[in-house]
């Protein structure tokens, strides 16, 4: 399996990239990777996709932990669920700790649990965002408005996982990928070298090339603004694995 990550401040941004993104294994034959988009209109976006970050590699650490010691859940919806009522649990805890308002807390998620040995997993995005499983894109637009995490923190989280719609299980996996809906945002913004056209999420979500390298992610991106002349106009943060 290998594994590529890119993480880009949009165009149109010049203070941060209000993006972030995380892959941590919680064992030798499983892994979380997730990628978060802080809401631009809400305070310090930049901060809240950051802080859900080290909450989820906070919530892998210990799962590792945890399952040294203890019977796994028997199915990937299971194991997503205990990911996630770790990260909801720890979400509340620091929103109350820090005394933090709830437009502090404005990030979307996509988060990915993965078993190399079954070949199994699942993903689920609490928000909008681009999946893209075998070759099969997915793509979750709220219309800018994103059923955010923050806003049911008060809420009992069995209750709230229980009408997540957006998640995907999935086995026999080849190639995956998660991106924040900054890969649907490519614009013009220097003279093309080409007249060619180019589906850019199908060039970064299942073109292969610059595979050989762990910076491909990178490589494809300079490539787009260089021979294309386009960038993201919104930040993006995206990884893929291949087998």
């Amino acid at each position: 399996m290998n594994i590529y990550s890119a993480l880009q401040i949009g165009d149109y941004h010049t203070n941060q990239c209000e993006d972030h993104l995380v892959i941590r294994k919680t064992a030798s034959d499983k892994i979380i990777c997730a990628v978060m988009d802080g809401c631009s209109t809400a305070l310090e976006s930049h901060f809240a996709s950051v802080l859900t970050g080290k909450i989820i590699r906070k919530a892998a650490i210990e799962k590792s932990y945890k399952d040294l010691y203890e019977a796994a859940p028997t199915s990937i919806d299971e194991e997503l669920k205990e990911i996630m009522q770790s990260i909801f649990e720890e979400m509340s805890f620091a929103k109350k700790q820090l005394m933090l308002d709830e437009k502090e807390l404005l990030t979307t998620l996509i988060i990915l649990f993965y078993n190399f040995k079954e070949n199994k997993g699942g993903v689920l995005t609490i928000g909008d965002g681009v999946i893209c499983i075998n070759e099969e894109i997915t793509e979750y637009d709220r219309d800018n408005k994103p059923d955010y995490l923050a806003y049911h923190l008060h809420e009992d989280f069995n209750d709230w996982y229980s009408r997540q719609q957006q998640k995907i299980f999935f086995e026999d996996l080849k190639d995956i990928s998660i991106a924040t809906d900054g890969i649907l945002t490519f614009t013009q913004v220097k003279k093309a070298n080409t007249e060619d056209k180019i589906n850019f999420a199908q060039y970064l979500m299942t073109d292969l090339t610059y595979s050989e390298t762990e910076e491909m992610l990178n490589r494809k991106l300079k490539h787009l603004e260089q021979h294309y002349g386009v960038k993201p106009t919104d930040d993006l943060a995206m990884i893929r694995m291949i087998l």
